[in-house]
């Protein structure tokens, strides 16, 4: 008899990766992170580091090499703890990651930080801190814990926020009359509204799913559907445009036979089968797609949180006489130094070496903090000026003069590489004389148009957008004939290609464009 024996077997397996230091981690993040978000980083930032300090626009106490340290004076300082800090450096991978900022640890171990002359009295900055802190909690204490506490609570119902639509009909539902198996029901309805304010599935499904009586929550649906905005908590969009017309004491009108009757046909936008249907001219007909244009289709997206948001421009270009000039907007990014008043505490030589590590750990992340805001500034100055010159037509003209652009030829000609590009113009915006746009706008493919000039996709779109608007209104133009009309100004484009960018552009099929 035979005996099967089962060993083990050790396999090595040898793999090579990247590991970031936190430090340049920060740099990228702060190179990435649009405006708004920076400040908010170093606001956090000045909260945790003793060291930084925000400098006034009004200090006059101050030098260039305070605000803003050069990275020689950086590097000199702060290289000391970063030449271990990346691991496995050595493939082609690494460049492309660190790109940003590598060059914080290239210097010797020899030029490490030296604070000799600025290890002082610690204890007694501690001891200062201490009385600082115990005034506070003593002046707070005399205003009595009632008052302390109504003065934040008063601040924090001050904040402005957002309402949902569930917070906006559970407001409504509270002050409407209604037993307490309604108000239970109506809450799980519209807990299961979508976002555009339409009931998710069938009252039975409701019913079977939550255990509620059938008959509670049809008599809360009924209720909802008198709630605020009209239209909400439909079944569909068809029950929806209905309801609201009810509300509007539109029920015995045209416009509402057309959408209870026949809304197949006004989805299709089928004017002349409509005019057929309701033995009214077409002029009749389009008076009340017009008027049933002017509902809601979707009630609960206006509490969606897709609204537009304000945005903070990271760098503008204006003209000025007959030069365009490029500025970046530091109106949001806090200015920072170290603070002075620590080399004046530090100065008696009385620290631990815990302390002293302390101190260093501080004013290195400080320094390092400034001088990667410093670079990410200078980064994007950089892209902007090249944008100025690679789209100069763009400026004086507007985008229809927009030219193909790719981020690697930027970075080339800036020398960096184009992560580095591609992670600076992340969620930025550049103020241009022809409005705000996103850094990413600049950068788009192109085709070929006369002359051996090249088109960007963004002014094919804008061509297309055009020739659309000119087109007779009762015979549109098919996307295989602006792929003709598009070929005569020599710009060759799949008929495919010619429906992406109409329906980019929210223009609709050639069926919905015509007018009868």
């Amino acid at each position: 008899m035979a005996v099967q024996t089962q060993g083990l077997r050790q396999v090595q397996k040898q793999t090579q990766s990247l590991a970031l230091a936190p430090q340049l981690r920060q740099s990228l993040k702060i190179l990435q992170v649009p405006t708004l978000e920076l400040r908010s980083a170093i606001l956090e930032e000045l909260q945790t580091n003793p060291l930084l300090e925000e400098i006034g626009s009004n200090d006059e106490s101050l030098d260039s090499t305070e605000v803003e340290p050069s990275p020689d004076e950086v590097h000199e300082q702060e290289v000391d703890d970063f030449p271990d800090e990346v691991e496995n450096p050595g493939d082609e991978q690494s460049k492309e990651e660190i790109d940003f900022d590598i060059d914080a640890k290239e210097s010797s171990d020899s030029e490490a930080l030296d604070f000799s002359d600025e290890f002082a009295i610690l204890k007694e900055m501690q001891e200062d801190l201490k009385e600082h802190f115990e005034r506070e909690y003593e002046g707070e204490a005399q205003l009595g814990n009632s008052d302390a506490e109504e003065k934040r609570k008063f601040f924090f119902d001050s904040l402005v926020a957002d309402t949902s639509l569930q917070e906006h009909l559970l407001d409504q539902l509270k002050l409407a009359d209604s037993t307490e198996s309604i108000q239970v029901s109506a809450k799980y309805i519209i807990g299961s509204l979508d976002e555009n304010g339409f009931v998710s599935s069938s009252l039975s499904d409701m019913a079977l799913v939550s255990g509620l009586p059938l008959s509670d929550l049809q008599s809360a649906l009924e209720l909802l559907q008198t709630f605020d905005p009209p239209g909400i908590a439909a079944l569909d969009l068809q029950d929806s445009l209905l309801k609201q017309m009810e509300i509007r004491n539109l029920d015995h009108t045209l416009p509402y036979q057309i959408v209870r009757d026949h809304f197949q046909l006004l989805v299709r936008r089928r004017v002349p089968e409509l005019s057929r249907k309701l033995s009214q001219s077409t002029d009749v007909v389009h008076k009340c797609l017009q008027k049933i244009s002017e509902l809601d289709p979707a009630p609960g997206r206006r509490f969606s949180d897709d609204h537009n948001q304000s945005v903070a421009p990271d760098a503008i270009v204006e003209k000025v006489a007959d030069d365009w000039v490029v500025h970046l907007n530091n109106d949001y990014i806090p200015r920072l130094r170290i603070n002075k008043t620590y080399k004046e505490l530090i100065s008696k030589g009385t620290l631990s070496s815990k302390e002293k590590e302390y101190v260093r750990n501080q004013m290195r992340s400080g320094k390092f903090l400034i001088n990667s805001i410093d670079q990410r500034q200078n980064t994007i100055e950089r892209i902007t000026r090249k944008l100025l010159e690679r789209q100069g037509e763009f400026f004086e003209h507007g985008s229809s003069k927009l030219r193909p652009l790719t981020m690697s030829e930027v970075a080339d000609s800036i020398d960096v590489h184009e992560t580095t590009v591609s992670r600076a113009i992340a969620n930025k915006f550049l103020q241009t004389p022809h409005g705000t746009f996103p850094f990413k706008y600049f950068f788009t493919p192109g085709y070929s148009g006369k002359d051996g000039d090249t088109v960007s996709n963004t002014s094919v779109k804008e061509i297309i957008g055009s020739i659309i608007e000119k087109e007779d209104a009762s015979k549109p133009l098919s996307d295989r004939k602006i792929v003709d009309l598009l070929a005569a100004k020599d710009i060759k484009l799949a008929r495919r290609t010619v429906a992406k960018y109409r329906e980019e552009l929210g223009i609709p099929p050639t069926n919905l464009r015509r007018q009868y």
